[in-house]
């Protein structure tokens, strides 16, 4: 565990630039992703600011610690991170899947949050690549 600790602190010890650019994409692409899911009915947050505490609380420190992975590496380590917070957030209720949605209607209502975490694992790599070229492209 001592490993694990001083592993996430080398990792997440960043120049604070590459974090706020992080947030600011993450919440962007946060929103969007809240506002196309209800638009086709698939899914949505309760509320507006869990795009703050999923996207930038939640996932920008994951895409820090997985950064410098293969794509596999950070697909496979972000699908066991959003396995964690698609189950949790739609076990609490704190976010929403309409009912027989374009998912449910392909792959059936029990892998709803399966295809989902699947889905959002993709995030981890391609958010990483895409702040990277933009970070690079700005400072």
């Amino acid at each position: 565990m001592k490993n694990f600790f001083q592993f996430a602190k080398q990792r997440l010890n960043v120049d604070r630039k590459l974090i706020a650019l992080y947030c600011v994409v993450y919440f962007c692409w946060g929103m969007l992703m809240d506002w196309f899911g209800t638009q086709m009915e698939l899914a949505r947050f309760t509320y507006w600011w869990q795009v703050i505490t999923c996207y930038i609380i939640y996932m920008v420190p994951v895409s820090l610690l997985l950064r410098d992975f293969p794509f596999h590496r950070q697909y496979a380590y972000g699908l066991i991170a959003m396995c964690a917070l698609e189950f949790g957030g739609y076990a609490l209720g704190s976010s929403y899947a309409y009912p027989n949605n374009l998912i449910d209607q392909f792959f059936d209502i029990r892998n709803f949050s399966l295809g989902m975490a699947l889905f959002f694992a993709f995030y981890f790599p391609l958010g990483n690549w895409a702040v990277n070229k933009l970070y690079q492209k700005i400072f």
